[in-house]
C-alpha cells in the first residue's frame, strides 16, 4: 500500500529538523513539492536544502506540482478555502497515482509544524474520502514559528494559569479575543494589531523566524507599529513575501 510522510521540518533553520523528521525524510521515494510561483521561491530552495543536508542516499525523486489559485478575497472565505483545497487535492492524487509505486513513499515538506495553519493532513484526508487512492499516512511533527518566535524573544508563550489564544490576522480585524490575555497572530497579510496601537499591549514581532533574513522586534505596541510595518513593506519589497508571526500581550 503507498504511503505518504508528512514532515515537519521546521522554519527556516535546518538545525529545527529533528531526528524523526531526519529519518523520515530518508524514508521517501517520492518528495511532492507544491509550485506557488516565483515569490515562494525561497521556500522550495530551503527544502531542497534540508533533502541534501540530511538524506544519506541519492534514491529519491522530486515531482512539482502547479498549485491551483487561491481566491484571498471572497466574500465567504472559508468556502473558498475549500474550493482551493479540493482543486490540490484532485491535482496532488493525479500525480501520486501516476508517480508513486503502489508499495511506495511518499513525503510531503512542511514548513513549521502540519498541525498548524497548514492544509496538508486536510488535503490528503480529502483524497482519502474520494477514494480513488488506497493509501496511509503518518505526521511528523516539526517547531513551528510559534516555538521559534518565543526562543528567539526568550519568553514564555503563556503566563502563569493563562491561557494562549492562537489566531490569524483575518480574525483580530474582528476583535481581539477577551478570553486570554496573550494572543500568537500568524497569517496577517495587513498587520491588523495596528488598530489596537492605543491599548496596553507589548508586542513580540518575528519575521523569517530562523533564516539568515530574520527581523526581531519588540515594544510597547503603540511604541513599535508604524516601526514593524515600514520593516514589513521594506522585505516584502525586497523579497516578494513575506513570513511573520506575533505575540500580543496585554499588559497588567
Amino acid at each position: 500500500m503507498r504511503k505518504l510522510l508528512v514532515i515537519g521540518v521546521g522554519v527556516g533553520d535546518p538545525d529545527f529538523v529533528t531526528i524523526q523528521a531526519v529519518d523520515a525524510l530518508n524514508a521517501v521515494d517520492v518528495f511532492f513539492l507544491l509550485d506557488k510561483g516565483p515569490a515562494a521561491d525561497d521556500l522550495t530552495h530551503a527544502r531542497q536544502a534540508i533533502c541534501e543536508r540530511f538524506i544519506t542516499h541519492d534514491r529519491y525523486r522530486t515531482v512539482t506540482v502547479t498549485d491551483p489559485p487561491r481566491d484571498r478575497a471572497a466574500a465567504d472565505y472559508p468556502d473558498a478555502v475549500r474550493r482551493w483545497r479540493d482543486e490540490r487535492a484532485e491535482r496532488l492524487e493525479r500525480v501520486i497515482d501516476a508517480e508513486l509505486d503502489e508499495d511506495g513513499v511518499g513525503g510531503f515538506l512542511v514548513w513549521g509544524d502540519p498541525s498548524l495553519y497548514d492544509g496538508t493532513i486536510r488535503v490528503i484526508e480529502t483524497m482519502l474520502k474520494r477514494g480513488a487512492l488506497t493509501l496511509e499516512y503518518e505526521v511528523i511533527a516539526g517547531i513551528s514559528s510559534i516555538q521559534a518566535l518565543a526562543a528567539r524573544h526568550r519568553i514564555a508563550i503563556n503566563r502563569v494559569a493563562g491561557p494562549v489564544h492562537v489566531t490569524t490576522g483575518r480574525r483580530i480585524k474582528e476583535a481581539l479575543p477577551d478570553n486570554a490575555d496573550d494572543i500568537v497572530v500568524m497569517l496577517d497579510a495587513d498587520l491588523a494589531c495596528a488598530a489596537y496601537r492605543d491599548e496596553d499591549i507589548d508586542i513580540y514581532w518575528g519575521a523569517y523566524l530562523g533564516t539568515e533574513d530574520e527581523v526581531l522586534v519588540a515594544g510597547k505596541l503603540g511604541d513599535v507599529v508604524d516601526q514593524i510595518a515600514q520593516t514589513r513593506a521594506e522585505l516584502r519589497e525586497r523579497k516578494g513575501w513575506i513570513m511573520d508571526t506575533y505575540l500580543l500581550r496585554r499588559i497588567g
